[in-house]
Parts: C-alpha cells; sequence; structure tokens
C-alpha cells in the first residue's frame, strides 16, 4: 500500500504531461458553446455531422481560452448581409490562431445559413479559416455552399441580436448540453 501511495502523484503528473485525460476536467458529453458577453449570456450546438474538423478546431481554442476577451468586430446589418463576427486576435479581421483549417462547405452534411447559424469566417480563398467565426443574424442563403456552416445558436438569440462593435466575449466555455436543452418527454 505504501508503494502506491509513493507512485500516485508520479502517475498524475506523468498522465499530465503526456496529455492523457484524467477523469477530471474532462469534456462533457454531448458538449455545447456558452458564451459569455458584457450583455448577456448565448449557446452554440455543435453540428459535427456537418463539419467534424471545424467543430473540434472551435473546441479546441476554447479549451485553450483563446477567446476569451476578444471581441466582435464586424456588424453586419444591411440588405444581402446581416452578421455579427467575432474571433480575431487582432481585433480587426485580420488575426488567427497561427493555423488554418480545411474547409468542409463540400460536405453533403452542410446546413444552411439560418437565422442563429454559426459558420467559419475566412480570407477569400480556400482552407483559409482558424478562428474567427460569425452568426448568422437573418437566413444567408447565398452564403451556402461558401462557408463551413458548424453550429447553431440554441438560446440566447436575442443577445446576438443586440451586440455592437467591441463588445467584448468574456468567456466561452464548454458545458453539457442537457443544462440547456431539457429531454423530450415521452
Amino acid at each position: 500500500m505504501k508503494t502506491l501511495a509513493y507512485l500516485l502523484p508520479a502517475l498524475i503528473i506523468s498522465q499530465t504531461l503526456t496529455g492523457c485525460a484524467l477523469p477530471f476536467g474532462k469534456e462533457p458529453k454531448e458538449p455545447v458553446a456558452v458564451v459569455t458577453t458584457e450583455n448577456g449570456t448565448f449557446v452554440i450546438e455543435f453540428y459535427t455531422e456537418s463539419a467534424p474538423m471545424a467543430v473540434e478546431n472551435f473546441k479546441k481554442l476554447i479549451k485553450q481560452k483563446f477567446y476569451d476577451g476578444l471581441t466582435f468586430h464586424r456588424i453586419v446589418n444591411a440588405p444581402g448581409l446581416n452578421i455579427v463576427q467575432g474571433g480575431c486576435p487582432k481585433g480587426d479581421g485580420t488575426g488567427s490562431p497561427g493555423w488554418t483549417i480545411q474547409d468542409e462547405y463540400t460536405n453533403p452534411n452542410q446546413r444552411k445559413h439560418m437565422r442563429g447559424t454559426v459558420a467559419m469566417a475566412r480570407a477569400n480563398m480556400p482552407n483559409s479559416a482558424g478562428s474567427q467565426f460569425y452568426i448568422c443574424l437573418k437566413p444567408q442563403p447565398h452564403l451556402d455552399g461558401q462557408y463551413t456552416t458548424f453550429g447553431g445558436v440554441i438560446q440566447g438569440m436575442e443577445v446576438v441580436d443586440f451586440l455592437q462593435m467591441g463588445d467584448v466575449i468574456t468567456k466561452i466555455r464548454l458545458e453539457a448540453k442537457s443544462k440547456y436543452v431539457k429531454a423530450a418527454e415521452n
């Protein structure tokens, strides 16, 4: 027994350094992104079947607390385009996390750009998305097949509607979807 007590701290340190998951700090089952802003909170569900790489990238950035303190740097509410955009570390639409991901908008499971849809923003070249995302304030069918949709706002769309340029993302955390959506009763 004495040997086990001696080895336990070394095992925990080893598991932490090698990246093996321990029971604490584990990702919730069926996670959602809970986005806290200065003006309120909204919740994004993920469309893993539509954009598995974009979802994993977004979750990775959330776990790194990449988005905490960033702003919504672009608000477009004009005929033909109605979106709110964030996720730029420079705050001007030119920044990235230091990498890009592959576009998934040709995936046959891609969802349409409806009100509340969350998609990856990118430069005017393929496979250039990294951390920036936008949320549709109204349906944007002209964006279908051009940008990867990876989620949708399931709670707090009224908060998204009132976001202004410069509003801060206080934090984004992964939480269990069951905290925000009641299971269907049979």
